[in-house]
């Protein structure tokens, strides 16, 4: 089968959830792929599997972990955001790579800091407490220099901020400041978004 052919096929799959269980295995075996294209989409579907059969895809973690590491920024930023949808199903398929994932936040991909961030807000949703230690990075990436970045850096603090405003509160006064002074429209209405989460909860 042909790299084309391959995608096609995974694109298919990705539309017919009723499949997805007992295909795991076989987009697993992907991941082996020569093709950096074929390897990211099957990170991206294992991700979408693992949200919603998170025991199904337990053996995969380890390979998709793996990819953290990789050369190809895309699949690093592949492998963090499938991480997340998995431990969104699942926080204890990812907790041995917890720590590791923060490593992201200094990756020199905007692409790759950006899905750490869209990992982070999926794990919290379910399971907020591993992050109390983690805020200062967060609050790093809200002066990140890249827009996209600094876009989504306020949601998981929204996120937080709703389940545990209290990790949010020592950083409610940076957030005012960053809404009022941004150049960015968006990363302003976002750290508004998050002071009122945490509001709204205390």
């Amino acid at each position: 089968m042909t790299e084309a052919e391959l995608y096609k096929e995974l694109g298919t799959l990705t539309k017919n959830k009723g499949a997805w269980k007992e295909n795991i295995p076989y987009v697993a075996s992907l991941l082996a792929s020569d093709s950096v294209k074929i390897k990211a989409k099957a990170l991206w579907l294992l991700g979408e599997m693992g949200l919603l059969y998170p025991q199904a895809v337990k053996d995969a973690v380890p390979s998709i972990a793996a990819y953290c590491d990789s050369t190809e920024p895309l699949l690093r930023e592949r492998a963090v955001i499938a991480l997340g949808r998995m431990g969104r199903g699942d926080y204890r398929l990812v907790e041995p790579y917890f720590t590791e994932l923060f490593r992201m936040v200094k990756d020199s991909e905007a692409g790759v800091r950006l899905g750490f961030i869209w990992a982070s807000e999926n794990i919290a949703t379910v399971t907020p407490d591993p992050f109390r230690d983690y805020l200062p990075l967060f609050a790093e990436l809200l002066h990140d220099n890249n827009d996209k970045v600094r876009m989504e850096a306020p949601e998981i603090f929204r996120v937080l901020g709703k389940r545990r405003p209290q990790f949010v509160k020592p950083y409610l006064e940076l957030l005012h400041k960053i809404s009022q002074t941004d150049n960015n429209r968006v990363v302003r209405i976002h750290c508004l978004g998050a002071i009122r989460a945490a509001a709204d909860m205390n």
